[in-house]
């Protein structure tokens, strides 16, 4: 799928002239040293070292566990790039309530990681969880996407096809081994990783003949990545199967699910059978991940936005009947539909984090532990909705935003384990409330645009228009 973007986030080679020789011999003296025989193309930049330990891995706070918190991802521009000063605030921010951070391998700020077989180029990835390492979070990979070798295309650095439909294109079955050397490879080059997450939204899986998901290939490609990180260390904890809980208009009946459904949708019944069949299936699983949106296929929000994040609950509660003591992550998660530019601009930032907050309750109470909020960072300017912070590109840049305030404090008031309780709520004004709390916290959220007063849990208050609060207990 398209709507949330991606990008390689590569500098394109830049051949610099050597002194006292021509720009032509230069070529052809790079050609010859740099392209192995038979790849195909230039091996230029790469290492066969992939697996040598970079940097100075963070050292993981005993056997890492399977829940990790609430974050966020890394997309195509992110703070490990930009003005020094910029990405420092950033950073330091992050360090004074690290949150877990996704990356991923190829592709959403990463370069193609093995553009020739056996030969590595790790930079953007190197770049990247030296940030996480620098701003205290927990590093998490998500193994996608695939080098073009291994899906048909062809080998070398300069061969890297970055469009949409390329990179969202699987690693053929002959190429499934090649694969989880590939993420055993990354799992030795960062030790510190500990969580990893196999390939993102069943891209490339799906069966055009029987019009429904490869669940049958991902199963086998998930299976060979998890014997292969679990060799590498039997700690690594692996995840699956990401798949997109797509619902439908709940008027439909083609595709329908007749009993996962509410006044939300209904879930899409071929989802559903993907996920049995890899959960039956599964060598094994650490966590489950999913991701999805609280909107229909169609850009539904119902009834309204606030109640369609009730999907989310119901999703959440349906995977862990399943799943049984297996923590549940969502991934992504989307509570605004996009534009046709894969934007979401439309909303006031208080809207944004009124109906936010509201979707990350109903993870919560469906059961959630972990879930990832896809940071739509821009590369530069001053405005960027929904961001965590703003553009890195200015010495003035890399300010905190609302969202970044929201997910932190989510995060510090509800970690995995959290035992969630009820609290009082006034009749009056409690269908107009969102609210969550624990013996310490209360997260309250009014899904009005315009100010109420309330009294939740024995405390009465006024809260503006699509206001987030939160009360000490």
């Amino acid at each position: 799928m398209g709507r949330h973007g991606w990008n390689s986030g590569a500098r394109r080679w830049r051949l610099t002239a050597l002194l006292g020789v021509g720009a032509a011999a230069l070529a052809l003296v790079l050609t010859l040293i740099n392209t192995l025989p038979g790849d195909g193309g230039s091996a230029a930049g790469t290492t066969r070292d992939g697996d040598k330990v970079h940097g100075t891995p963070a050292v993981p706070p005993g056997e890492a566990g399977p829940d990790v918190g609430w974050g966020f991802t890394h997309t195509q521009f992110s703070a490990d790039e930009g003005s020094g000063a910029a990405t420092r605030r950033v950073a330091e921010r992050l360090g004074e309530q690290p949150l877990p951070q996704i990356q991923h391998i190829m592709g959403w700020g990463a370069d193609n990681p093995e553009p020739v077989k056996g030969r590595y180029d790790f930079e953007d990835m190197d770049r990247r969880i030296d940030f996480v390492r620098e701003s205290g979070g927990t590093p998490v990979v998500t193994l996608c996407c695939a080098p073009d070798w291994m899906k048909g295309g062809k080998s070398g650095t300069d061969n890297t096809n970055w469009s949409q439909d390329a990179l969202e294109t699987a690693p053929r079955p002959e190429h499934f081994d090649d694969y989880a050397a590939l993420a055993a490879t990354v799992a030795k080059r960062y030790p510190d990783v500990r969580h990893f997450i196999v390939w993102n939204e069943f891209k490339g899986f799906w069966n055009d003949a029987e019009a429904r998901w490869d669940y049958e290939g991902y199963t086998e490609l998930y299976n060979q990545v998890y014997k292969a990180l679990k060799a590498v260390n039997e700690d690594i904890k692996v995840g699956g199967p990401y798949l997109v809980m797509d619902s439908l208009d709940p008027r439909q009946k083609e595709d329908a699910s007749p009993t996962v459904k509410g006044p939300w949708g209904a879930m899409d019944q071929r989802v559903l059978d993907a996920f049995d069949y890899w959960n039956k299936n599964k060598a094994g699983a650490d966590f489950v991940v999913v991701d999805g949106s609280s909107y229909t296929k169609d850009d539904e929000l119902l009834p309204d936005e606030f109640a369609a994040t009730e999907k989310f609950t119901a999703v959440s509660r349906w995977v862990r009947e399943r799943t049984g003591d297996l923590p549940l992550w969502w991934a992504e998660y989307y509570v605004e539909p996009s534009d046709a530019d894969d934007e979401r601009d439309d909303w006031s930032e208080a809207r944004r984090g009124a109906v936010q907050a509201s979707g990350m309750i109903a993870m919560a109470r469906g059961g959630a532990t972990s879930a990832f909020y896809w940071n739509p960072e821009k590369e530069k300017g001053s405005g960027c909705a929904g961001c965590l912070w703003t553009p890195t590109d200015s010495a003035d840049g890399g300010k905190p935003l609302p969202m970044l305030d929201l997910v932190s404090r989510f995060n510090r008031e509800f970690p995995p384990g959290t035992e969630y309780e009820q609290v009082s709520v006034a009749a009056a004004s409690a269908p107009d409330v969102r609210v969550l709390a624990d013996d310490k916290a209360v997260l309250v959220v009014n899904t009005l645009d315009r100010k109420i007063s309330t009294e939740v849990d024995g405390e009465r208050f006024d809260l503006g228009a699509y206001d987030v609060k939160w009360l000490t207990r």
